[in-house]
């Protein structure tokens, strides 16, 4: 198969970077035929300057891990966006079935969906007709819109549109300033085709998609390969990786403990390990937010401002997390907004 590559260039600034079209040709001269006005069309939308244009086979991807038959994952970095990383800090997947293949969730970038759609094209001539997000944040779903050109349909929670809109500037300033113009050129937040679907027939397997109150967030979705018992939890689990609170700490205790008895062999969290057991694989997720919410719970009885309480909520936790101050207090403000009135 043969995809297009364009360098593709800021007008104002003159950063410039390789960018992919997918487009599965079968044969070279399908693609050069079509690459010039797709490459302009393309690059006039995202209100960029094309110096060049190829077709190309791709020869490498995203490191990926086929952590049960068909279920594939990339598994993020633990770091802040960055010009080196560009924002390729989640755990990324593709499931393969029969007659196609899904995706769940695209990366913090274009240039990462990139990395993910060459690796599954290495893997697989299968079509990309699936792309699920797991929840709103960035380093989840900004690379979406590539997987939407290669012919996905975007599957995402009931609230994810209206998210994403009160978010697309706030999301696309902070990105762009932490990775850089190159590395961030090109990326455009895409919203969901679809909220209503509950279950993907790939061929041969199915998966099952749940939605839930607000959680980790309130756009939370999973997805359970139901052939390989795998669930693919998004930021509901973490591991490694401190916990970032951006919905209800009670709420996401509630979720984690009606999903305990659920018939989930393993998961793919959102952050850490690219496979953990199920239930043990979201103790260490269920330890923090209980710790925070314990402490949090004591600073308010015992008449502690939020700005002190902040200073010193979940220090318990700290020496078994990284990120840990890049996360926590934040994670300690939301707590004490929404415990101090229970």
């Amino acid at each position: 198969m043969y995809d297009i590559i364009l360098t593709a260039c800021l007008s104002a600034s003159g950063v410039c970077a390789d960018r992919l079209l997918p487009g599965g040709f079968d044969n070279i001269a399908a693609c050069q035929a079509a690459a010039p006005s797709r490459a302009a069309d393309w690059a006039a939308d995202h209100e960029l300057s094309v110096s060049d244009v190829s077709c190309q086979r791709l020869s490498r991807g995203l490191e990926i891990r086929e952590v049960a038959p068909g279920v594939f994952v990339h598994r993020g970095e633990h770091a802040v966006p960055n010009p080196a990383n560009a924002g390729d800090l989640a755990n990324l997947g593709f499931v393969v079935g029969e007659d196609a293949v899904a995706v769940i969730d695209a990366g913090g970038s274009r240039q990462v969906a990139e990395g993910l759609y060459a690796a599954i094209r290495l893997t697989t001539d299968l079509p990309i007709r699936w792309l699920i997000v797991t929840h709103m944040h960035p380093d989840h779903g900004m690379g979406a819109e590539l997987f939407k050109e290669a012919g996905a349909t975007m599957v995402g929670h009931e609230n994810l549109s209206i998210a994403l809109a009160n978010r697309a500037e706030s999301y696309t300033t902070a990105m762009m300033r932490l990775m850089g113009e190159k590395a961030f050129l090109g990326t455009r937040i895409a919203v969901p085709d679809r909220t209503d679907v509950t279950t993907i027939d790939l061929g041969g397997r199915t998966l099952q998609i749940q939605s839930y109150e607000t959680a980790h967030t309130n756009t939370d979705l999973t997805i359970l390969d139901q052939k390989t018992g795998t669930l693919f939890t998004g930021d509901l689990v973490f591991v490694e990786h401190t916990p970032a609170l951006d919905g209800s700490i009670l709420g996401w205790q509630a979720v984690l403990g009606r999903m305990a008895d659920a018939d989930i062999k393993q998961i793919v969290p959102g952050h850490g390990p690219s496979l953990m057991p199920w239930p043990k694989g979201a103790d260490p997720t269920r330890g923090y937010l209980a710790a925070l919410t314990e402490e949090t719970r004591k600073a308010i009885a015992a008449g502690e401002s939020m700005r002190r309480a902040i200073k010193h909520l979940g220090e318990s936790q700290r020496s078994n997390w990284q990120m840990f101050d890049e996360y926590n207090k934040r994670n300690a403000t939301a707590a004490y907004k929404e415990l101090e009135w229970e």
